[in-house]
């Protein structure tokens, strides 16, 4: 599988935005429209972790730690995946990563985030 292009990341201060956007443009389109797709986060130190998922018609599901301050979409044209960051605090400092909730697709390079305090 061709590896994804995550992008958006940047070293931004507490109660900042960024907007991170995930490209699976190898993925056929209907596969793509099947998968649950998800925003995944791994700090220093830390295991890889869930932040957010959404279907394909929707419906999201988010982190208890980031809930009301991140929002995920999709685009399904475009295969790809967005997630909207609010009000950043220090302990969102990690590289994202995007991937379906089963992490069946392949990984890329994540986007590095660095929020100050």
């Amino acid at each position: 599988q061709v590896q994804p292009v995550e992008s958006g990341g940047g070293l931004v201060q507490a109660g900042g935005s960024l907007r991170l956007s995930c490209t699976r443009s190898r993925l056929i389109t209907s596969t793509f429209n099947s998968k649950i797709m998800g925003w995944y986060r791994q700090a220093p130190g830390k295991q890889r972790e869930l932040v957010a998922t959404i279907t394909r018609l929707g419906t999201t599901n988010y982190a208890d730690s980031v809930k009301g301050r991140f929002t995920i979409s999709r685009d399904n044209a475009k295969k790809k995946i967005y997630l909207q960051m609010n009000s950043l605090k220090p302990e969102d400092t990690a590289v994202y990563y995007c991937n379906s909730d089963t992490q069946e697709l392949s990984w890329g390079q994540g986007t590095q985030v660095t929020v100050s305090s």
